[in-house]
């Protein structure tokens, strides 16, 4: 095992080589040992070569990737301070998607942003910092709208259910002084995720948001911060939503 520097915390990022997981991967790793896992092994690569991290190339979804992640981080750190469940994607699903192809995407959906922070979350918890570690888990504006059109059955769903994930992870595992907290993102511009968005829906979304423009990576990075910081120690279970205001209350 590869020793740390005593003030270095060890962060791993799922989901951590494009939008949100790949700015809060590279703002943790100016003071962190940070461990970014992704499924494509050339972005993999791209990130450790720009910003200096380290990679691992699993699928969060499967189970036996998850075990050889665990295994790693176990040989070269030891530990687990952070961990950032931020893998996922959408895939459309509506009402009137024929069911086979409605099944499909509800697995690949389902696995990557729910199975796949439950799988990871599992492994880690031995390795976890007790007390003093995080968990926090990126779910999203939809788990609580439903999503901003018809097609997010699978991916609002998933986000909801991380939500439930992060309720029960917090209940049990705040004995051990480890706090386990979500983030729901409204519509964040820099993230790729919505490029092929019509410039006018992405305009009437912004004209509902109360503070008068769209997110930004940075804005879930300061939060995913905080909920990593040891000021927030008596923080756990709770919901952070990063979204100008466009939906609150909840």
């Amino acid at each position: 095992m590869v020793e740390q520097a005593q003030d270095r915390q060890v962060v791993v990022v799922t989901g951590g080589t494009s939008g949100i997981g790949r700015s809060v991967a590279a703002d943790f790793a100016r003071t962190a040992t940070v461990v970014v896992v992704g499924r494509d092994p050339e972005r993999v690569a791209a990130m450790s070569a720009e910003t200096g991290v380290a990679g691992v190339t699993a699928d969060v979804g499967v189970r036996a990737d998850v075990e050889r992640l665990a295994d790693h981080l176990r040989e070269q750190h030891g530990r687990v301070d952070v961990l950032v469940n931020c893998a996922g994607f959408l895939k459309a699903v509506s009402p009137t998607t024929p069911l086979p192809q409605a099944e499909e995407a509800w697995d690949a959906v389902v696995d990557a942003n729910l199975k796949g922070a439950f799988l990871v979350s599992q492994a880690l918890m031995p390795m976890l910092a007790s007390p003093g570690g995080r968990i926090v888990n990126i779910s999203s504006i939809a788990a609580v709208t439903g999503g901003s059109g018809s097609a997010a059955l699978a991916y609002a769903a998933a986000k909801a259910g991380l939500i439930g994930l992060t309720y029960s992870q917090a209940r049990g595992l705040g004995p051990s002084g480890i706090t386990a907290n979500a983030i729901a993102p409204g519509f964040v511009a820099d993230t790729g995720f919505t490029g092929d968005w019509p410039e006018e829906r992405i305009r009437s979304i912004v004209a509902q948001t109360p503070v008068g423009r769209a997110g930004h990576t940075d804005d879930v990075v300061a939060a995913t911060r905080y909920l990593a910081s040891a000021e927030a120690s008596f923080v756990t279970g709770q919901v952070l939503h990063v979204n100008g205001g466009w939906a609150f209350g909840r």
